[in-house]
């Protein structure tokens, strides 16, 4: 993360999309150093995330949503709902958990975000960080 840190503030003109939310040790209930991490890397506007990977950051077999909570919580902090995307992380998610599960989670996670922010949040960022002009 430093390196990537030190990247985003050398290139301030540049897009960058952070992947699988940085993969935190969630099977091991680790936050640090991974949320002061992504405290300051939020703390650049040319920065998104993608929230995306998680299940094969927890325990594969005996994961619960709970254990997703904080790091959601965390990024959603860090950086709004208007800078995060989804992403399926699918075939790669079938490791730990069905394509439903993973869909049913962050459904779950963001049924507390705005309408706006829930546009945002599946196709918004997306659209603008990969410029693909969809909506």
């Amino acid at each position: 993360m430093r390196a990537a840190i030190d990247l985003v503030k050398a290139c301030p003109n540049t897009k960058f999309v952070l992947d699988h939310i940085s993969k935190p040790y969630i099977a091991k209930a680790d936050m640090q150093p991974w949320a002061d991490q992504i405290t300051e890397l939020a703390s650049f506007e040319n920065v998104v995330v993608k929230v995306s990977g998680l299940f094969t950051e927890a325990d594969w077999k005996n994961w619960k949503k709970e254990d997703f909570w904080p790091y959601l919580e965390h990024i959603t902090k860090s950086f709004t709902p208007n800078r995060m995307m989804f992403g399926s992380d699918w075939p790669v998610c079938l490791l730990a958990a069905t394509y439903k599960q993973s869909i049913d989670l962050v459904e779950e996670f963001t049924s507390k975000f705005s309408e706006s922010e829930k546009n945002a949040f599946w196709a918004g960022t997306a659209n603008k960080a990969y410029s693909l002009n969809l909506i």
